[in-house]
């Protein structure tokens, strides 16, 4: 679990360590009280090291910061490889596997570009100038300020052309408004957050170090922090590329099962909480377990006496709108859905989980076979996550016509199927539900979109294919439909998980949360501009791959036309070269090297 409470069959709450057989250990402790005097004493240790970390931090200028950041940098580039492998290898991933490539986007990549881009947002402070100066702001429908926030570097714009990323502000969010808070702590660093405790997630190696460095800028707190189980074989890993912080007392990382976190979470010293987990585990920090915890709920009085910000996760839609798409369109589309669905194991918050198809697509039956054969032809890999053979099994009794592909499942939902699992459950496991809406053009997306809001569990993050004649089609509509969707991240023509690693746009749930009815969670993390009054995040990405958009295939400009220079993302699960071009990705992040890239992008155009 990623954090104190009993064991739940919620998605991301992972139990503790699976018992060897011989020699049978001890079970852990599930009760604080249970833990020994030297554990507690440790625990303490490390709490009052962060209290006087804190006043370090609090000392250090804007610059003297930048400086540490690169340190970390430094240190997190020498360990990449490490990372990479230690992380592939706890996911039965070897050195072989066509998949381990997820390893090294979702692990160091992801890290290395958020201290570049938190270093750049610092140093910015430092020198007197704004973190948006230079960065276009606009407006979204609704009267919402939107900021350009992806891509801002020339190496960006090469590498990931066809991209881009905008953070939508809350409505009534100025320009002007957003240019004067932006930087958040940063721009009164000298005053200190105290101590926030990380409760980390057990499935995406880079989440509980990201969730540190926004606790340490975004909130100037210093972070105790606790991993989830299943990422003890990291533990070394993290502390060689956080080492700069855990020298000067602003990060200290320990191991432990439910009793650990329910000390930490009640503990008088730590100012805050942020978990990454589930629903069930966020409720029992907050109100507690058994008829005590429902009696709480009930009186509206929790156990958790101080604030807590969360990442739940839910069920993800993917939106195909209908239009006239070639045979290769619907192959490439196909591959793009079993990607959301597959990657690690469809162990992620993000992956998308139901397909919403038009019933009155003329091509609808053939995207269907499309999608069974990309979902079938996927590399075959460990369901690793604790609770994933029950969760399946759920599913299975939940469907029990689905079609089984060897590790996944596919539903496809008929006129006569009940889909209420389908919706409300985050099955963390490699499960895939396809649903009907009628309609064309205009009239099916915005049924999707209300389909998705009023429909599915979760606010976290919704996924949107349209092919760029159609979306030229709807003009405005288009946009107001995007403002429907009430999703903390959306991407259109990508995946959401894309959003995820670029580090200056924002990664939570849609606002309105609260610990009484939480949903996908409290609050945003990554942020790298440091932005206040986040609404949501808008990732926008090419249809067609290159070189498909050359030609007269895709017009040469004007809305929904973005031309790329990938023939497929390395993250494809279908991306013959993918394992390879995401080291080579990570590796130029890490040490730069044009004969390095080279190499990477010839292996790009072999994928």
């Amino acid at each position: 679990m990623t954090s104190a409470t009993t064991p739940s069959t919620s998605t991301k709450a992972a139990a503790s360590k699976p018992a060897a057989k011989k020699p049978a250990p001890r079970k852990p402790a599930s009760d604080p009280a249970e833990l020994g005097d030297g554990e507690r004493a440790r625990l303490d240790a490390a709490i009052g090291e962060l209290h006087i970390g804190s006043r370090t931090w609090a000392a250090l200028s804007l610059a003297q910061r930048v400086t540490l950041l690169r340190g970390v940098r430094t240190s997190t580039a020498a360990v990449a490889e490490d990372w990479a492998t230690t992380a592939a290898s706890s996911k039965g991933l070897d050195s072989r596997h066509p998949l381990r490539g997820e390893e090294w986007l979702s692990g160091p990549y992801s890290v290395l570009g958020a201290l570049d881009a938190y270093i750049e947002t610092l140093s910015r402070l430092s020198s007197g100038t704004n973190p948006l100066d230079g960065i276009r702001l606009d407006r979204a429908p609704g009267g919402r300020t939107r900021v350009q926030a992806f891509p801002l570097t020339g190496i960006d714009r090469f590498l990931l052309s066809g991209f881009t990323g905008e953070v939508w502000l809350e409505p009534g969010v100025t320009p002007n408004a957003a240019r004067s808070a932006a930087g958040l702590a940063q721009r009164t660093p000298g005053d200190s957050g105290g101590v926030g405790l990380v409760l980390g997630a057990g499935n995406v190696t880079s989440i509980p170090v990201l969730d540190v460095l926004y606790e340490l800028l975004a909130h100037n707190r210093t972070a105790l922090l606790k991993v989830n189980p299943t990422q003890d074989s990291l533990v070394p890993v993290y502390k060689r590329a956080f080492a700069p912080l855990i020298a000067l007392g602003l990060l200290r990382i320990v191991r432990g099962g439910a009793a650990v976190g329910a000390y930490l979470t009640a503990h008088p010293d730590l100012a805050h909480v942020h978990i990454t987990g589930s629903a069930a585990t966020f409720d029992a920090i907050v109100w507690g377990t058994g008829s005590a915890g429902t009696r709480r709920r009930r009186e509206n009085r929790p156990q958790l006496k101080k604030p807590i910000t969360a990442e739940l996760g839910g069920v993800s839609p993917i939106i195909v709108v209908p239009g006239d798409w070639t045979d290769a369109d619907l192959t490439y589309q196909a591959e793009h859905i079993a990607t959301m669905r597959l990657q690690n194991s469809g162990h992620n918050c993000i992956a998308g989980q139901v397909v919403v198809l038009s019933s009155d697509w003329a091509q609808a039956d053939a995207f269907r076979a499309a999608l069974r054969r990309a979902y079938a032809n996927a590399p075959e890999r460990p369901t690793w996550y604790p609770g994933s053979s029950s969760r399946m099994d759920r599913a299975a009794h939940d469907y029990p016509d689905a079609l089984v592909l060897g590790d996944r499942m596919l539903v496809e939902i008929g006129a006569d199927d009940d889909a209420t699992a389908l919706q409300n459950t985050e099955y963390f496991a490699p499960v895939l539900g396809v649903v009907s809406l009628p309609g064309h053009g205009q009239e099916f997306l915005d049924r999707a979109v209300s389909y998705a809001n009023e429909r599915l569990q979760g606010t976290l993050g919704a996924n949107l294919l349209i092919d760029p004649a159609t979306e030229r089609s709807l003009g405005n509509g288009f946009e107001r439909a995007i403002a429907a969707l009430r999703y903390g991240s959306i991407a259109i023509n990508g995946w959401t998980a894309f959003a995820f690693i670029t580090p200056t746009l924002t990664w939570g749930a849609f606002p309105g949360n609260t610990i009484d009815e939480v949903g996908s969670g409290i609050g945003v993390v990554h942020n790298a501009l440091l932005l206040d009054r986040v609404e949501r995040s808008v990732l926008r990405a090419p249809f067609r791959p290159f070189p498909r958009w050359v030609g007269g295939a895709v017009r040469p400009a004007g809305r929904g036309s973005r031309r790329t220079i990938l023939p497929k993302p390395p993250w494809f699960v279908s991306a013959r070269t993918g394992a390879a071009v995401s080291e080579g990705l990570t590796r130029f992040r890490a040490h730069g090297g044009a004969v390095g890239l080279i190499t990477t992008l010839a292996a790009a155009l072999r994928a």
